[in-house]
């Protein structure tokens, strides 16, 4: 069965929140929140395709929502379709340059904004190299930030992040909850880098459980021991009480061996052009697969970062 797709709905007036609700239903996913401020925190939690928010509305406008949003890497992708009454038209000029994709004037034909809705998430799943998990930049979007950071010359780091034990917590949990844990895992990425780099930070979603985040060299092992702390602290949360407890889960390798497992971890392997002279993409591919192999052998979240010298 095909996951349906998740639309967010913005709107203080509940006569259209029903409306669009009911065009919108039977095709897709629909959440609603009541003004700017609460849908973004919806699109936090609800991990929406496409948002449909109105222009006017208290607390906070759909501009301001817009703009807002904008500054999330995570979730700067999201189309948003924004709603105006006629006599506003003229004010969508600054509905556009927030960062809405497209607009409609009310009242609308259902059947016109399900043309739109189909025509925006199909341009943007074409256009987009990201996750449809997380909504981060994918492979092609990673590849060009690596060949950017070697042809720029400057001191950087590529940190590659992924779960350790996580097979096994899939398998007795179920891919949905493994979801939420690797959307968790993202977002601690996200926070950890911004803290310390602001906007200038990458994170990439390479998939699966994969990420990589690229940042200047000397901040690369404090972002690193921040997303150690922080996924450490939430990961019991991940876990029934009982097994929490115990602080393991039964399961079995890959040749059907029966094995008992901690709590699933955070590995983090760092390349760095400072200690030796990185020339292409596939030599930091190279030499981060290493690194992790190494730091997913010590058995708890880790990072280790590759001291040679050439």
């Amino acid at each position: 069965m095909m996951r349906k797709e998740r639309i967010l709905i913005i709107d203080d007036d509940p006569d259209i929140r029903d409306v669009l609700d009911l065009s919108l239903s039977e095709h897709y996913t629909v959440f609603a929140a009541i003004n700017g401020k609460e849908g973004l925190e919806m699109v936090k939690t609800k991990n929406p395709d496409l948002i449909i928010t109105d222009y006017n509305m208290p607390v906070m406008n759909g501009p301001e929502f817009c703009r807002q949003m904008r500054h999330d890497i995570l979730f700067r992708h999201l189309p948003v379709i924004m709603l105006t009454g006629k006599s506003e038209t003229k004010d969508m000029v600054l509905g556009i340059e927030s960062g809405a994709d497209d607009y409609l004037v009310k009242p609308f034909e259902p059947e016109t904004l399900l043309a739109r809705i189909r025509m925006i998430l199909k341009r943007t799943l074409r256009s987009l190299d990201a996750n449809p998990l997380t909504h981060l930049p994918g492979n092609s979007s990673i590849m060009e930030e690596f060949q950017a950071h070697i042809d720029a010359g400057k001191p950087f780091a590529v940190a590659y992040a992924d779960l350790d034990k996580f097979k096994v917590y899939n398998d007795k949990y179920g891919f949905e909850r493994g979801d939420e844990v690797i959307r968790s895992l993202a977002r601690i990425l996200i926070d950890a880098t911004q803290k310390l780099c602001g906007l200038e930070a990458f994170v990439g979603h390479i998939g699966g459980d994969d990420f990589v985040f690229i940042c200047g060299d000397d901040k690369a092992d404090a972002i690193s021991q921040i997303i150690i702390d922080a996924f450490d602290t939430i990961a019991p949360s991940f876990y029934a009480e009982a097994d929490r407890l115990a602080g393991f889960i039964t399961g079995v390798d890959r040749q059907g061996n029966a094995i008992k497992v901690g709590l699933v971890s955070v590995s983090i392997g760092i390349v760095s052009n400072v200690n030796q002279k990185i020339t292409h993409v596939a030599q930091i591919g190279e030499l981060g697969a290493e690194l992790k192999k190494y730091a997913k052998s010590i058995g708890k979240s880790n990072f280790q970062r590759d001291q040679r010298k050439k």
